[in-house]
Order: structure tokens, then sequence, then C-alpha cells
């Protein structure tokens, strides 16, 4: 069995894990010592973020709603995820790391629209 490195629970979400080949569907942690995400398939399937290991996490934000899914940048590596609960999950994790670590991505218009700027510019 799985321990949690939490001890108070703060929330708990459905989402899903972009690792790998294909998905994960599992239950999200979020409580006092770290950011867990658990496979609903094989258990043994966790990741444990603690919040001192976490550099920053950031969601696109459209029309003042943030996207369903989210990056977690770690000291081990950057992790995606998506849950309709990512704005909970955010604002909690800004309570943990702090507001200087929590990030607003751009979204793919403006990244297409910065690299068209980017051609442009080369060009002139």
């Amino acid at each position: 069995m799985v321990q949690s490195l939490n001890t108070q629970v703060d929330l708990k979400a459905r989402g899903q894990s972009y690792i790998g080949i294909g998905g994960q569907v599992g239950n999200f942690l979020v409580g006092d010592k770290a950011l867990e995400f658990y496979s609903d398939r094989n258990v043994q399937d966790f990741i444990q973020m603690p919040w001192e290991n976490i550099q920053n996490i950031g969601a696109n934000v459209s029309r003042g709603k943030v996207s369903r899914h989210f990056e977690v940048n770690t000291d081990l590596g950057n992790f995606r995820f998506s849950s309709p609960d990512s704005g909970r999950i955010l604002k909690i994790a800004r309570q943990h790391i702090g507001d200087e670590k929590v990030l607003r991505l751009p979204t793919l218009v403006q990244m297409t629209w910065k690299k068209i700027q980017q051609a442009l510019a080369k060009k002139g």
C-alpha cells in the first residue's frame, strides 16, 4: 500500500495524468505536504510532488477561465495533468508555494501569434 505524504488533505479531485503513452485516470490529493496523483488502474502508479520540490505550476487562462490542463515543473521533471477542478488545485497550490510560482501559461493562439510575429520580424 502506498503511503501518502500528506497528513491533511485539502482537496480530493478526479483527473488525468499525461505521463507515458496515453493517459492515466485517477485522483489528486492536494494536502499540507504535497500534490499527489494516484492512478485508478494501479495504485502503485502514483506521483508524489512535495511542495518544496515544485519550481512552478501553471495553466492557460482564457476569458477569465482556467483551463482543465495544467503543468507542474519540479526539480525531477515536468508533469502534465488535467482536471475539471484545476482552478481549485492551483488556488490551493498558491497557498503552499507562493504567488510567484503559480504561472499563467500562454494559450495556443498566443503562442501561434508570437511565432508569426517572430517570423515577420526576421524577414523585415
